[in-house]
């Protein structure tokens, strides 16, 4: 059934810790619900808001980040590309800062 996707452990540590982010924030709406608030984004927003707009963000930075490493393997004169892990733990680190302050 999911032959199409090529599940390496980064790929499934990312959907886990957006699938672990959804449940998280769905319980969490439902103990306290949300209020909007207007933070650095140009709009008011609630939490599910941010977390959409951080998981889009996420998403968009992996996949520069993977049609990019070619070109930073040869800008840096590294050996091989650099690991998709570096792309993981910046955009967890951007998902974090939007809910955060956005």
């Amino acid at each position: 059934m999911f032959d199409w996707m090529v599940w390496t452990t980064p790929v499934a540590v990312f959907f886990t810790c957006i699938g672990l982010m959804l449940v998280g924030m769905t319980a969490w709406e439902l103990k306290s619900p949300t209020t909007t608030r207007r933070g650095w984004l140009p709009m008011e927003t609630t939490r599910g808001d941010r977390l959409f707009i951080g998981l889009l963000t996420a998403a968009y930075l992996n996949l520069v980040f993977i049609g990019l490493a070619g070109k930073f393997q040869e800008w840096l004169s590294l050996e091989a590309e650099p690991s998709i892990w570096i792309s993981f733990v910046l955009s967890m680190g951007v998902l974090l800062l939007i809910l955060r302050k956005g």
